[in-house]
């Protein structure tokens, strides 16, 4: 019998899920449908193919949402975050799996005990990060664990970057998922890590001046900035004894620094709207944010506001972005800084048709094993094809869809509002995944302990 897989969402993420499908539709014997409101993000082969459909879909409209659900066996939701729990209120009533890229939203959450009374799986955070970050984290943990070894020390990092063969901007950086993400990163609250037994806490507007560094083996040096909460995890990984938990995001080395700068103007606040932000240039927004001068010039007052030297290297990369440009326009009524601040962004690091993108993911465990402290290094690195095919889209998509069949072939069954953290949904994944080139190199090292300035090999 046909299984039809409903794809709710053909975002940039998409590209590998809905090829991976079809790849397996014939084997599988499945029908796609892609639904979306605006489906002129669908690659244009895929409309040729036999086994998929493409539906135009608001999802806002309950009878045409519904009755999409109610044909699927299983629903994939590639929405925005907070939409999904629109989509799993109708799997849980029309008895339909569900699969999300997302962090577990609160009302989907509150469905667990219908959801294990229902028999359904609504598989959760199984993208790149949140996602192969589980999978690869609790496989290492539970070897560590079976080997009787005990956690003393977990630190992870990911960042979606550019490539080096299309890295030539002076910030070492391109958009390569959504830019309103990146503009409003670290927002939201105070970061929050434990260190050698300790509470941390690192305010907004000191994020990105506390970094962290280390080398990844043929790829050179980065940094990382701490994430919103660390001991978000910490139950779920069985982590509560380890003294040091840290997770972050990872950028080229001097990004940070330079990023730190539009936080301390102001320029990526987006709670408020600044008028006549359609007609104002580059120029005139920087200006918004410093001192009256009747005789200093906007580059003047900027560096002595700053103080940033005119050879620092945070200034080159200002420039670079034209932000100083009295021609070019914002052209956005109504606009908070920070929807103006990327505009401007999206001018330089947007990825042109041919370059491409790269995933880093970095994890070091610090575990004691028969009285000896011992260290595990493991990282994983993608490279894109182009704008379309990039690592991002395959390290996000290629998960969604192994957990998608592993639900429909019955491989995973344990029901469930859930994340990928146990070997029945790790185990096929990643090993799936290193058939698509995305794997991780382990290495033992020597114990350091919780150390800034982090060597991978």
């Amino acid at each position: 019998m046909t299984r039809n897989i409903l794809v709710i969402g053909a975002g940039k993420s998409t590209a590998y899920l809905l090829d991976y499908f079809m790849e397996k539709a014939l084997e599988e014997d499945l029908a796609l449908t892609v639904a979306d409101l605006d489906l002129t993000a669908v690659p244009p082969h895929l409309a040729k193919q036999e086994r998929c459909h493409l539906q135009n879909l608001d999802i806002f409209n309950d009878a045409a949402r519904e009755k999409a659900i109610a044909q699927a066996h299983i629903v994939v939701s590639m929405l925005p975050a907070s939409f999904h729990h629109v989509v799993a209120q109708d799997c849980l009533r029309l008895k339909k799996h569900l699969v999300t890229a997302s962090y577990v939203h609160p009302d989907i959450k509150a469905m667990d005990a219908a959801v294990k009374e229902s028999g359904l799986v609504f598989m959760n955070e199984i993208g790149l990060d949140p996602g192969i970050d589980h999978m690869s984290a609790m496989k290492a943990i539970d070897t560590i664990r079976d080997q009787g070894g005990n956690m003393l020390l977990f630190e992870s990092f990911t960042g979606g970057l550019v490539a080096p063969e299309s890295d030539n901007n002076l910030w070492n950086y391109k958009f390569t998922w959504n830019p309103r993400n990146v503009v409003l990163a670290g927002q939201g609250g105070t970061a929050k890590f434990i260190q050698e037994g300790t509470y941390k806490y690192i305010p907004y507007h000191k994020l990105f001046r506390r970094t962290e560094f280390f080398e990844i083996e043929g790829y050179g040096r980065f940094e990382g900035y701490a994430n919103r909460d660390s001991l978000d995890y910490r139950e779920a990984y069985g982590l509560q004894k380890a003294l040091t938990i840290y997770r972050g995001t990872m950028r080229r080395v001097g990004f940070s620094k330079a990023w730190n700068i539009f936080v301390q103007l102001g320029m990526t606040d987006d709670s408020f709207t600044v008028e006549n932000s359609e007609n104002m240039t580059y120029r005139d927004f920087v200006n918004l944010f410093l001192p009256y001068s009747p005789t200093d010039s906007v580059e003047l007052k900027l560096r002595h506001y700053l103080k940033i030297d005119q050879d620092d290297s945070v200034w080159y990369k200002l420039l670079e972005l034209n932000i100083f440009d009295d021609q070019r326009r914002i052209g956005l009524k109504n606009a908070t800084p920070a929807q103006m601040l990327q505009k401007i962004l999206e001018d330089s690091w947007t990825l042109k048709e041919d370059e491409k993108d790269m995933i880093v993911m970095y994890h070091k465990f610090g575990y004691e094993h028969n009285g000896k402290k011992k260290q595990l290094d493991s990282n994983m690195v993608v490279i894109g094809e182009n704008r379309t095919h990039t690592a991002m889209a395959k390290t996000v998509g290629l998960p969604v869809g192994i957990a998608t069949l592993l639900i429909l072939n019955k491989a995973i069954t344990t029901p469930g509002v859930q994340i990928p953290i146990t070997k029945e949904v790790y185990g096929p994944i990643l090993a799936e995944l290193e058939t698509y080139g995305v794997s991780f190199k382990e290495h033992e090292v020597p114990y350091l302990g919780y150390n800034p300035d982090t060597v991978a090999s």
